[in-house]
């Protein structure tokens, strides 16, 4: 990221962070918690429940519109007016997210995620795609195909699928790869005290259970198929042993 958006970033976070500061109350969360609707550009701006807000948004959008923050983030950039009413523009790429009708979204890759389960431990699901690479099961690749040579060869074979013969030893004739995409529905964590983000599996929920000696003993204790089954339950456990703390919303 260029130095003048990192700038740019600082100074629109300091400036939303000491807003919501001066007056607010803080609060202890519960599922009835509404956050402020808005960009959240980090998760700082999550702790103290200070987002951009809707009013400060460059946008052709209907403000009333249930749509709104779709639109505004199907945009590559996102235009807004910092508190000197001077246009700026950020990435897509550089938001953490938004919250609509006090519900926080965060992004994962491009895409954004509805939080369900908000605390200490934050748990989450997202689409999560990546790119697969492997060998085409129909034969091999040769730039120096000859459908004469391969039909004479020892070694070529007839593919049905193309009606062509193919020899893998003729010309160093190589087998091809085929590259595709999948999407699956991955779980996900966020420590709320560092705003780091995890994948949802045992190794690092014992981790982040280590701060409450206690759980983390019981947690370890058992053997490892149990401790599979009973995931959700110590991070809901931890959860209600360490409440957090919220300014409150509007």
């Amino acid at each position: 990221m260029k130095k003048t958006a990192m700038i740019l970033i600082t100074t629109v976070i300091t400036s939303c962070m000491a807003i919501a500061q001066q007056g607010d109350t803080l609060i202890q969360y519960t599922p009835d918690f509404k956050f402020r609707d808005g960009i959240y550009l980090n998760f700082d701006m999550v702790k103290t429940n200070s987002p951009i807000p809707k009013a400060k948004l460059f946008t052709s959008v209907d403000y009333n519109d249930k749509d709104f923050f779709d639109q505004v983030i199907s945009s590559e950039k996102i235009y807004f007016y910092d508190n000197m009413g001077v246009r700026q523009e950020i990435e897509k790429s550089s938001i953490w997210g938004f919250a609509r009708n006090g519900v926080l979204y965060v992004k994962v890759q491009n895409t954004f995620n509805r939080i369900t389960f908000f605390g200490s431990i934050i748990h989450f699901v997202a689409d999560v795609t990546t790119q697969t690479q492997g060998y085409n099961p129909y034969g091999y690749y040769d730039p120096y195909y000859s459908p004469y040579r391969s039909y004479y060869s020892p070694y070529s074979y007839y593919s049905p699928y193309s009606s062509r013969y193919y020899d893998p030893y003729y010309y160093g004739g190589y087998p091809y790869r085929s590259n595709s995409s999948r999407t699956d529905l991955e779980m996900f964590m966020i420590d709320f005290e560092t705003g780091k983000s995890y994948e949802y599996n045992l190794e690092n929920l014992e981790a982040l259970l280590m701060r409450d000696p206690e759980l983390y003993e019981e947690f370890v204790s058992m053997r490892n198929k149990n401790q599979k089954k009973q995931m959700f339950v110590f991070l809901r456990k931890f959860n209600e042993k360490h409440p957090v703390f919220l300014p409150a919303g509007k």
